[in-house]
């Protein structure tokens, strides 16, 4: 019989070594040689060698609603959890109370594809999701939790001299900004994915592509997990099956939230709540340039590895990537209709299986096993809003669309830093909810993993 302390050595080692070092191109200082590689399996060492280590609750039990906060975030998803953690761990604010109407992190959370990357079009926006991307780099060991972060590179394919093009763009823009990026030819397609079907001579050719070495993926319940456990062991109260049915508006800020549960006097209100952020805004008088889309993506069953990197088309609407245990993650563009609804549909299913099909042919007959849908609440420029409000006392962190969980981590920590300080920093600033109406727009369209 293995005693626990040496099965838990075991598997948490096998885990890390599976997701650091599954690609045998990479660099050393990628494979747990570094200091930064070298991290996590020093944590898990001590985790597995621990004696008496006794299990613990993550989440506390909802408790009961006081009658005022300091800070009340409405939206219990990544970004909500991230900003109370930073707000109760950095800036020392614990009187908080994070408000969802379903379960912890159960809306577009867990219902998104992992993707972390920075390769984006604008400078603030590459700035912004640069932040974003270092900050999942040591997530694991800022909080203590792993988050099976993987950062394996994505590769965007080109089937057009357009498309070529807009990556050469895209490739100077992110060079200057700092990020590793850059296009590459067939010839390098085929040596970074063999896989990946070429169609020479066909109407989907690959002709380049663009590689972008800093994206990777990681698991999207244990970054909310991570951070919930975090904002709760400093007195953080989450309250789930709790929601926000309307808010009482004074002198130009917002006085009282109020929920299925009762009033709450609120000093400071962040709107973090994914795909019902326009609903919530109406409720505190301030309209959002935002329309709802149904976002669907689907998995396989488990297959031995063999795609280590991110794969995308835009010209596909399809992106792949495999998970930790084996399934391929099948992803694409939003439904072609304004709906707030998480429902699934056959349509779509078929398109990113002719996506897939195309992309990696000898995935024929490989058996679907799941399909699910978030909504995404997407702007007209494709950029989300962070930021103040007309009310002096409301922010927001919303207009996500497809793109928030690469964001967790970076607009936790800078909504946060907004709240605590009263002022937005630089590099919320070109976010601003007033851009629209000043026609300061941020056109992000062309820079998701699949057009939309």
């Amino acid at each position: 019989m293995i005693p626990d302390f040496v099965f838990r050595l075991l598997r948490n080692l096998g885990l890390w070594v599976k997701f650091h070092c599954l690609r045998e191109a990479k660099p050393k200082d990628q494979c747990g040689t570094s200091e930064r590689g070298m991290r996590m399996p020093l944590e898990l060492l001590k985790y597995g060698l621990r004696r008496g280590h006794k299990p613990y609750g993550d989440i506390p039990p909802t408790p009961d609603l006081r009658r005022s906060y300091d800070v009340v975030i409405i939206g219990g998803g990544g970004h909500g959890l991230a900003a109370a953690y930073y707000l109760s761990n950095v800036h020392g604010i614990r009187n908080v109370a994070v408000l969802d109407k379903g379960y912890l992190a159960g809306g577009n959370t867990a219902r998104n594809t992992t993707t972390v990357r920075s390769n984006y079009l604008t400078p603030p926006s590459i700035a912004f999701y640069k932040e974003g991307v270092e900050l999942f780099e040591t997530m694991s060991q800022d909080l203590g939790f792993n988050i099976m972060f993987s950062q394996r590179g994505q590769l965007t394919l080109a089937h057009s001299d357009g498309a070529m093009r807009s990556f050469r763009l895209r490739a100077e823009m992110g060079k200057h900004m700092g990020t590793r990026i850059e296009v590459v030819d067939a010839k390098t397609v085929r040596e970074i994915c063999p896989h990946v079907n070429m169609d020479e001579g066909g109407v989907h050719e690959v002709l380049g592509g663009l590689w972008h070495e800093d994206g990777g993926t990681a698991r999207h319940d244990a970054v909310a997990w991570g951070y919930a456990k975090r904002a709760a062991q400093k007195g953080v109260e989450i309250h789930q099956r709790t929601e926000v049915t309307g808010m009482t508006v004074r002198d130009n800020c917002v006085t009282e939230v109020h929920t299925d549960r009762g009033t709450i006097i609120a000093g400071q209100v962040l709107q973090a709540a994914g795909g019902l952020n326009g609903r919530i805004g109406e409720m505190a008088g301030i309209p959002l340039p935002i329309r709802c889309f149904p976002l669907q993506a689907m998995v396989t069953q488990p297959l031995k590895p063999f795609l280590d990197i991110l794969l995308s088309s835009s010209n596909l609407h399809t992106y792949l990537v495999q998970s930790s245990r084996g399934e391929v993650v099948i992803g694409g563009s939003t439904d072609p209709y304004q709906l707030a609804s998480t429902r699934s549909s056959l349509p779509q299913k078929e398109a990113l299986a002719t996506g897939a099909l195309q992309l990696i042919p000898f995935l024929h007959n490989v058996k679907i096993m799941r399909q699910w849908a978030g909504i995404t609440d997407i702007t007209p420029d494709f950029s989300p809003v962070m930021g103040s409000t007309p009310l002096t006392n409301y922010w927001l962190d919303a207009g996500w669309g497809t793109w928030g969980f690469k964001a967790t981590a970076v607009a936790g920590k800078r909504m946060a830093e907004t709240i605590a300080t009263g002022r937005v920093p630089d590099i919320l600033k070109p976010f601003a909810l007033d851009r629209f109406e000043r026609f300061a727009l941020l056109n992000e369209m062309g820079a998701t993993a699949a057009g939309h």
